[in-house]
């Protein structure tokens, strides 16, 4: 059973992430099953656009501490989101944490619905989000990104969307999707397509230079015995040796 379901309406895949028990944890096999739905949607002539959604109240609770997948295969998985010849459309109402801010960040544009809220919280149990700087930090409002990187606060759509990680917010997130998918629907494939790569390039830019710096950094981070001690207490339902 695949953990990203995949629908389509009228030249638009929408691919589901369908792990609520989990909330949606980037685990190995979520990965690799959300790499093979986009490569499905890149070959398939009829899909004109992708929405990337979920099930549940958690858009993704970032990475599985049990099962995560390996940095170079979730490194790839952003990086085939930025690279895809199609516009992929987050579409979020509910939680987003840790590396489910990458996944968000990874897509061209993101709906929100105002209920929706998000953190960094890797600081807290002792890491750094290395590997989600790849799409966050050309995203981000440089002075909020140190602000959320460094505290670990949670903070709400109103704030994603004036610090750039969501382009628009609702009270009803698919009143607001509905005429963006109109308006997409309506775009060439080969306009949608170089259009894209005018407005990723600045991403993937970062990609070539930091890709392989940030998955040594991030090996290095998680093997530490302050990442054991954080993500035990995590698993464990208390505070870390270091909280105060």
């Amino acid at each position: 059973m695949t953990l990203v379901t995949t629908a389509h309406d009228r030249a638009v895949a929408t691919l589901t992430l369908n792990a609520p028990d989990t909330r949606n944890a980037l685990s190995a096999r979520l990965v690799a099953d959300l790499a093979e739905a986009l490569s499905d949607c890149a070959a398939n002539p009829s899909v004109r656009a992708v929405v990337l959604t979920h099930t549940g109240t958690t858009f993704s609770a970032g990475a599985d501490l049990k099962a995560p997948p390996g940095p170079y295969a979730f490194v790839a998985l952003l990086r085939q989101i930025v690279e895809l010849p199609k516009p992929v459309v987050a579409r979020v109402a509910g939680r987003v944490r840790a590396g489910g801010l990458g996944l968000v960040a990874a897509c061209d544009i993101v709906a929100a619905s105002e209920a929706s809220d998000f953190a960094l919280t890797e600081a807290r149990i002792g890491v750094a989000p290395a590997l989600i700087s790849l799409t966050l930090l050309p995203r981000l409002d440089q002075r909020a990104a140190a602000r959320y990187y460094l505290t670990g606060e949670c903070f709400d759509a109103a704030e994603a969307a004036r610090i750039g990680l969501v382009t628009l917010t609702a009270p009803d997130v698919d009143s607001s999707l509905n005429p963006l998918l109109d308006a997409l629907r309506k775009g060439s494939p080969q306009g949608l397509a170089e259009s894209k790569r005018l407005v990723a390039a600045r991403v993937l830019e970062t990609f070539e230079r930091d890709a392989e710096d940030l998955v040594q950094r991030s090996a290095s981070l998680f093997a530490s015995a302050e990442a054991r001690e954080g993500m035990t207490a995590f698993l464990e339902r208390r505070d870390p040796a270091w909280a105060i």
